[in-house]
């Protein structure tokens, strides 16, 4: 079984990858058959709708690149981890924290994605 780090590295290898047949073979190593995926624009479940968003992501922002920016954070079977959405240009418009489950066949099971700072406190 691969390591979560391994799994969270084939998570990022997926959004990244613009070859279809790639990337769900990356998909396949480390998204669970019915794993959860949301963000503020997205959810769906299993890997056909992660694909989806993944290739609606380079259709929409050719060139760009969702890259780690922190280790990752894990007690349980509980992950969360710090990205940042990369444009073609270099520029970083998005930074955010996902955090999500690996699941009892070692992939990832859930992923919520929050997307900049939490907000002030009010």
């Amino acid at each position: 079984m691969a390591t979560t780090a391994e799994i969270v590295r084939d998570y990022f290898a997926a959004w990244n990858e613009t070859d279809a047949a790639k990337r769900r073979a990356l998909i396949e190593r480390c998204w669970g058959d019915d794993a959860l995926y949301c963000d503020p624009v997205s959810d769906g479940r299993g890997r056909a709708a992660l694909d989806g968003f993944i290739a609606g992501m380079h259709v929409q922002q050719p060139g760009a690149k969702i890259e780690m920016t922190s280790g990752i954070d894990q007690h349980h079977n509980q992950i969360r981890f710090a990205w940042a959405f990369v444009a073609a240009d270099g520029s970083r418009p998005i930074e955010g924290i996902d955090a999500g489950e690996i699941g009892p066949d070692g992939r990832i099971s859930r992923i919520a994605g929050y997307w900049g700072a939490p907000p002030a406190k009010g």
